[in-house]
């Protein structure tokens, strides 16, 4: 690695002030950033000095997210051939081959899309690129269906890195979660695409792996099914997730993974994450005791997308609760809406998309009276001196 950093030092002053390569300076120090822990410190202000910074942060991020994308390869691969009948006859390579070549392009247009207006923003701005698409990036894919047009993915990335995060003042300034703002705009301006059975396996043969699906091949998810007004009796599929769903929401175990990754390298808030479960349980519970669910609360945790939401998703630390107490409530407000939304609103059987959305929404709110109460309780303590 001696090498490269000595070739970024070389080049670096064509990028500096007055350099010939002024212009792309943002660019320069992005990749450099990116690939070394800065050696320059703040000169103002109080700060904590530490090895890690926000693309490190990222960086850990999306390594907790591989075990869910690598199995929703799969996944997708096992869906397409399991439809056609040949999965016995099937090698697990061939079968993993036809879900990365299904993924991948997805993952690169969300990548090239989304750091691309970033660069372009840090350029005319003349600010260093920020970095919080690198897990936006591979977040968006895995929680759109397989069978999403790329130019639509490409859209809804344009729109939640400019609408829903560069025009609030970039990473760290953005109140909703970009992700989850690019999946409500896939759902709300193109929901044939985001619902239905057709959307949840990949119907074609890609570069001969795989099998040319008829178009009367329905797919539905166990959601949809029970939103239908069916019974699902749960099966060990819908915890390693060998069912239809998005592509990294389905496997619980792969999930599980992930938040071990995020949990022990602190990260991720256990608060949030755990709050997300007792509140979804809570009146998961409530509404199979009074006979309005077929499901048993349980049955929650390992449909949809509600473990990736709580994992990955709610424990976002720009939009989700900072103060410890207000992480409770907020997880709290996110399970038990999803639970809601799922059991009494047939036309979204996720949930869990609305229900971090809404909040991300209350989500500073409940912050402010945490900090007022706080404030109060101090001032009575000392007398209101």
């Amino acid at each position: 690695m001696s090498f490269l950093r000595n070739y970024l030092n070389k080049i670096k002053p064509n990028f500096e002030k007055d350099g010939k390569l002024h212009a792309f300076r943002s660019i320069f120090d992005g990749f450099e950033t990116f690939l070394y822990v800065p050696n320059t410190t703040a000169k103002t202000g109080v700060s904590i000095h530490d090895a890690i910074d926000s693309k490190r942060i990222m960086s850990f991020v999306v390594i907790a997210l591989i075990p869910a994308m690598l199995f929703g390869m799969y996944n997708v691969g096992y869906q397409n051939y399991l439809a056609a009948g040949t999965l016995d006859s099937a090698s697990f390579w061939e079968v993993f081959g036809f879900g990365f070549l299904a993924v991948l392009p997805k993952i690169i247009v969300s990548y090239v899309v989304g750091l691309g207006i970033e660069f372009a923003w840090a350029q005319w701005k003349g600010e260093e690129i920020q970095e919080g698409y690198l897990v936006s990036g591979i977040l968006i894919p895995l929680i759109v269906p397989v069978g999403c047009p790329l130019w639509m993915l490409a859209l809804a990335c344009a729109f939640s890195v400019i609408f829903c995060k560069e025009i609030f003042g970039g990473t760290g300034m953005n109140i909703f979660n970009p992700a989850i703002c690019a999946r409500m705009f896939l759902f709300f301006s193109y929901p044939s695409v985001m619902t239905g059975d057709k959307v949840w396996v990949a119907q074609e043969s890609i570069f001969g792996l795989g099998n040319t699906l008829p178009d009367t091949f329905t797919g539905a998810t166990p959601l949809g099914e029970v939103a239908q007004g069916a019974v699902v009796p749960f099966n060990m599929d819908m915890v390693t997730g060998l069912i239809p769903g998005s592509i990294g929401e389905t496997s619980v175990i792969a999930i599980a993974i992930g938040a071990v990754i995020l949990l022990w390298t602190g990260i991720a808030s256990w608060r949030t994450m755990l709050s997300v479960f007792v509140g979804g349980g809570l009146l998961a519970y409530i509404f199979e005791s009074t006979g309005m669910s077929t499901m048993t609360w349980w049955h929650h945790f390992v449909l949809g997308g509600f473990a990736f939401g709580a994992v990955f998703m709610a424990t976002d630390p720009v939009t989700s609760c900072r103060t410890e107490t207000g992480k409770y409530i907020y997880g709290f407000i996110i399970g038990a809406m999803a639970v809601i939304i799922r059991v009494m609103n047939a036309g979204y059987p996720e949930g869990m998309m609305l229900a971090i959305f809404f909040g991300n929404m209350v989500a500073p709110m409940i912050d402010h009276f945490i900090v007022e109460r706080n404030i109060s309780k101090r001032l009575k303590r000392g007398g209101n001196k």
